[in-house]
């Protein structure tokens, strides 16, 4: 059953490099929305950008230890980033603004930022499990 795949080994290595990759990305975006003033879609674009260019060689060789080679790992690692990152942030932006409707724009920019990082790392996990890094047998298991 993939829900007793998901918790593993595999998923111990993923968190080890998600907290590097959040502290490197969320530095990033937070400095770029409070520091140099860019927009909301801008500054957390800049932490996929730059987060998902370190994520993907600690998770190709550290993570899933991937031996794939070509062009192709690398389209469906970017596929599956861009895929994770407008469904997060697409669900998170608007509920944060309901749920917060009476708050500045800054704090629900804010929250929401945080909120689509939740989001982006469940998204992310099970993408590149069983799309960008799966090994040929384990996408058709049941």
């Amino acid at each position: 059953m993939k829900v007793f795949k998901l918790i593993d080994r595999t998923l111990l290595k993923f968190v080890v490099v998600g907290v590097i990759n959040t502290l490197f990305g969320s530095a990033v975006m937070f400095a770029m929305y409070n520091l140099l003033g860019c927009s909301y879609w801008v500054s957390s674009a800049a932490n996929y950008i730059f987060g998902s260019i370190l994520s993907f060689f600690l998770n190709k060789h550290f993570t899933f230890q991937n031996q794939s080679k070509g062009i192709g790992v690398v389209i469906k690692f970017t596929v599956n980033i861009i895929v994770c990152y407008l469904l997060a942030y697409g669900i998170a932006k608007p509920a944060v603004r309901f749920l917060l409707e009476g708050s500045s724009l800054k704090v629900q920019d804010n929250l929401s930022m945080l909120a689509g990082m939740v989001l982006f790392v469940g998204f992310n996990y099970i993408g590149q499990r069983f799309f960008a890094f799966a090994e040929p047998g384990e996408k058709s298991e049941p």
